[in-house]
């Protein structure tokens, strides 16, 4: 992770919005190289406006959920910061329950649930294989919509 692009996307967003909090979380969409700069390049164009997140996860990691009025800066696949994003909501539901505006939000594929719901799965059991759990329908997730800020 390039710290520098990080504290030079966050001081350019700064110097626009001086009220902006002094907290921040930066991290990439993703578990690969590739899939965090696809999903950046979604982002930057505007598309993808929400993620979706294994709950479980949170609880083993012991990491706080994110939160409303988060802000977020966004990586690529190089660790170079490309935009800042805000939490603007925050729902834990099912797996079965996400809905159609959610996936439509995230901006993936066709943007249909059906596509939501097959590359989630795939996603969440290879991290589940991680920590010897079985997939379910019922699992829970963190959807978590986000407003653009700001695109270096």
């Amino acid at each position: 992770m390039n710290n520098d692009s990080i504290k030079q996307l966050w001081e350019e967003y700064n110097k626009i919005n001086p009220n902006a909090p002094d907290h921040y979380d930066a991290w990439p969409f993703g578990n690969s190289k590739e899939m965090a700069d696809e999903l950046a390049k979604l982002v930057v164009e505007g598309t993808k406006s929400a993620t979706a997140s294994n709950y479980t996860m949170y609880q083993i990691d012991d990491e706080p959920l994110p939160y409303i009025g988060l802000h977020n800066i966004i990586l690529d696949g190089n660790g170079e910061a490309v935009a800042v994003m805000e939490t603007v909501a925050v729902e834990i539901v099912p797996f079965d329950e996400v809905t159609e505006e959610h996936a439509y939000l995230e901006g993936e594929g066709d943007r249909s649930l059906s596509y939501w719901r097959k590359v989630h799965e795939d996603f969440l059991k290879k991290e589940l294989e991680g920590i010897q759990q079985p997939f379910h329908n019922k699992i829970p997730v963190v959807c978590e919509k986000l407003k653009l800020l700001y695109v270096k």
